[in-house]
């Protein structure tokens, strides 16, 4: 392997990669891995099945039922993942023991074994509020809500998960990311589209209206085209958020699984970088709708990483993970999507795109296309294995192995 990589390495070299910088600039890139893979969405509240057009197929032996199985979990999947990371969770993963506390209520101190989990491990952490699976978002409206009451449990609770995102942020020295989704809409053409926008508004805008240092806490909103329930009608459609971002000083969050079909995440970033200090991600893969499905080394999987790299932009954008399937190893799906994350990474920082750049600009199409296509055979495989060899982890499908070992002896015994 030594040789092959040293062999790479030149032939990276001949078109000005440094591919020992490369894979040092990598390893400090922190992806979120999104903690609801492990157990289907399911969180410790046991409030009942999922709501929010949120749905997880399949019935796989091994989920995990509670906090210290789920850690035990994510503690597998993050020896074989190469790479810095983050944890993302819901507020319906706070440990309570055997109180029980209204989402409303929530405190650090609910979250403190997570923190303690981080600390351990040199991990980050995200939060998110939880406006869905629950008695107050069961007519599928929470921050755009007529009825005042029901909008003033949700701000508390949005508000409570800013202070969370915060502690977060001191403890650990990392910043914490607090992404903003909500379900709301209608299943059929609603009479008044403006009113429950300007109610989300106000709501945000309360929400949002003490200020916590940036250093700790970077508050994200996250939009979606529709959901199972409110197919004509999504009260945080794109439109409203990037607006809202932009006049506002939070962050747009793009979940490449919440637009049409036809559109694609990756024309959007440079776009969004170009009128945005940051821009957050949720790295997924839509299956004729927002799916979910596990993260694939797909084209756009690479397209999106290569804006990021292209626009010097990844210290700007706030990567995420965020599917779950229930169909298969729950572990595995974990490893899989975010190695093919971090392998769409070091893709994109192996290509020459100050030369492209250069082609492009001075209108030598020939050159690029011809250019584009060769770079697809260089030997990108071999970079990762070194990288891999280097943090101590399976370079191939040696990985799997292990999660076999893993299901026989842990989550088999799951009942």
């Amino acid at each position: 392997m030594t040789e092959r990589y040293e062999s790479a390495k030149k032939i990276y070299a001949s078109i000005g990669i440094d591919t020992d910088a490369v894979i040092e600039k990598l390893d400090s890139v922190r992806v979120s891995l999104h903690c609801w893979q492990g157990d289907d969405v399911s969180g410790f509240e046991s409030s009942g099945e999922l709501s929010g057009g949120i749905q997880a197929t399949g019935n796989y032996p091994g989920k995990a039922r509670n906090a210290e199985e789920l850690m035990a979990d994510l503690d597998k999947a993050l020896s074989l993942i190469p790479g810095a990371h983050k944890i993302n969770l819901h507020a319906t993963y706070a440990i309570m023991g055997d109180e029980k506390v209204s989402r409303d209520k929530l405190l650090p101190e609910h979250f403190a074994p997570w923190v303690e989990f981080a600390k351990q491990r040199g991990l980050g952490l995200d939060i998110n509020p939880t406006l869905f699976s629950h008695p107050l978002a069961a007519d599928g409206l929470t921050l755009s809500h007529p009825d005042e009451k029901i909008r003033r449990f949700w701000i508390d609770h949005c508000k409570a998960m800013r202070k969370i995102g915060e502690y977060f942020g001191r403890e650990l020295g990392i910043t914490c990311v607090n992404n903003i989704w909500i379900p709301d809409g209608y299943k059929d053409v609603p009479a008044d589209r403006i009113g429950p926008r300007k109610r989300l508004m106000d709501a945000l805008d309360e929400i949002l209206s003490e200020h916590i240092d940036p250093k700790y806490l970077v508050d994200t909103v996250e939009s979606k085209v529709f959901g199972i329930g409110v197919e004509s009608y999504t009260v945080g459609s794109h439109e409203f958020y990037m607006n809202y971002a932009a006049t506002r000083g939070c962050v747009c969050l793009l979940d490449n699984g919440h637009y049409h079909p036809t559109e694609v995440v990756s024309d959007k970033i440079p776009s969004m970088l170009l009128f945005s200090d940051k821009v957050a991600l949720h790295v997924t893969r839509g299956v004729r709708w927002d799916s979910d499905h596990v993260v694939t080394f797909d084209d756009e999987l690479k397209e999106i990483a290569k804006e990021i790299v292209r626009c010097d932009a990844l210290d700007r954008v706030l990567i995420g993970l965020d599917y779950f399937d229930a169909s298969i190893n729950r572990v595995a799906a974990w490893i899989i999507g975010a190695r093919n994350m971090r392998k769409a990474l070091l893709s994109a920082m192996l290509i020459p795109h100050a030369q492209l750049k250069d082609m492009q600009d001075s209108g030598d199409f020939t050159s690029l296309l011809a250019m584009t296509e060769e770079l697809k055979l260089y030997p990108f495989g071999d970079v990762w294995e070194e990288y891999c060899a280097r943090k101590g982890v399976p370079a191939r499908e040696g990985w799997l192995a292990e999660i076999k070992k893993y299901e026989a002896d842990e989550l088999s015994k799951r009942v």
